[in-house]
């Protein structure tokens, strides 16, 4: 009869391609049942939304399936997101894995429109997800998910996310004095704003929150960035070397703040001919990329320049809501599952850093 630590030797040659680590020593094996030659375990991913998780999948099963004592094996696949940040240290938002900012150098790259898709796709991979509109000085997620009448209630002291489309949000611009009305406001104020969405809010349990943050520099990312520990940053730009030089700022801050850089996405990458299918790379090609290359960040992927996109933000109808099996929704499910991917990376490395760190 095969043992424990037969079928644990076997899977130990398992290596998550993301992780470089195997899933043994990583701990996704668990409840390992041997009943004569059958055998039942449960495999536990990193996140439900890894690229590479049916690749895991099918590497374990080959793997029991060298084992010639083993006739059955009853394989449960779940995911449990790992924590990307140190909750140990954060009092304010125990309850919220991963703070993934979203930023970019300039506007007009489609920041917003990649927030909340990005967000969408997450939680369509079954991942507990927020989304929190920090443009405090032009909130638009409420227009792009169709929530202009909707309004946030406060429940013993704290503000009450609305639901949309599976996904909790918070946004500036549900407060109905401010929709027809130019925020004006000085930098302590915004900060003030910011850190009440952040801290005054029943987030719940969540296994991402995405935070759309303001083009450039200001007082938002700052305020972000000293006020609760950050998974990471992922930075927004187009293929114009313009953008791409200013997107460099960009994550330059986060840099100096010692907050990681989760990588680079590319908005309006190229357009896709309707009737010849052929590319056209309007605002030039690669451009994010050869960024992401120049300075070592990771390239998460790029999303096509298509109408549908911009006329699904205007509508209210996101194109990952409208049309979820398009070319375009599939490019933004790569991103979301490299994003995830990514933050599996720096959970991995936080929890090494902590076990060094009680070991010394």
């Amino acid at each position: 009869m095969v043992s424990v630590d037969q079928v644990l030797s076997t899977l130990s040659l398992v290596i998550d391609p993301d992780l470089k680590k195997s899933i043994v020593s990583m701990g996704m094996i668990k409840d390992i049942e041997i009943n004569g030659s059958e055998l039942k375990f449960t495999l536990e991913l990193t996140t439900p939304a890894c690229p590479f998780n049916d690749e895991i999948e099918q590497d374990v099963r080959k793997a029991i399936a060298s084992i010639k004592e083993v006739s059955k094996l009853d394989l449960k696949v779940t995911a449990k997101v790992m924590e990307g940040r140190s909750l140990s240290v954060d009092q304010m938002l125990p309850t919220v894995k991963n703070i993934i900012g979203v930023a970019s150098g300039k506007g007009g790259v489609g920041k917003t429109t990649v927030s909340v898709n990005l967000a969408l796709a997450l939680a369509k991979t079954g991942a507990k997800v927020g989304l929190l509109d920090a443009d405090i000085y032009g909130p638009s997620v409420p227009l792009m998910l169709g929530m202009n009448k909707a309004a946030m209630e406060v429940d013993n002291n704290k503000l009450q996310p609305v639901d949309s489309h599976g996904i909790k949000v918070v946004s500036f611009g549900f407060f109905a004095e401010q929709a027809h009305q130019a925020a004006i406001y000085r930098g302590p104020i915004i900060s003030g704003i910011l850190k009440q969405f952040l801290v005054d809010t029943n987030w719940s349990d969540l296994d991402y929150l995405i935070v759309d943050l303001p083009p450039g520099t200001g007082d938002i990312p700052l305020t972000l960035a000293q006020t609760i520990p950050i998974t990471g940053i992922v930075v927004v730009t187009t293929p114009q070397d313009v953008a791409s030089n200013i997107a460099v700022k960009a994550f330059g801050m986060f840099q100096k703040l010692n907050i990681p850089i989760m990588g680079v996405i590319e908005n309006m990458s190229y357009f896709t001919c309707p009737k010849c299918t052929e590319k056209h790379y309007i605002f030039g090609k690669d451009g994010a990329k050869r960024m992401s290359e120049k300075h070592e960040l990771q390239f998460l992927g790029g999303i096509p320049l298509n109408p549908g996109i911009m006329e699904g933000s205007d509508s209210g109808r996101p194109v990952l809501v409208s049309d979820p099996n398009s070319t375009m929704s599939q490019s933004f499910m790569a991103v979301a599952k490299n994003v995830a991917a990514r933050c599996s990376v720096l959970a991995s490395q936080l929890s090494d850093e902590m076990k060094d760190a009680a070991a010394n």
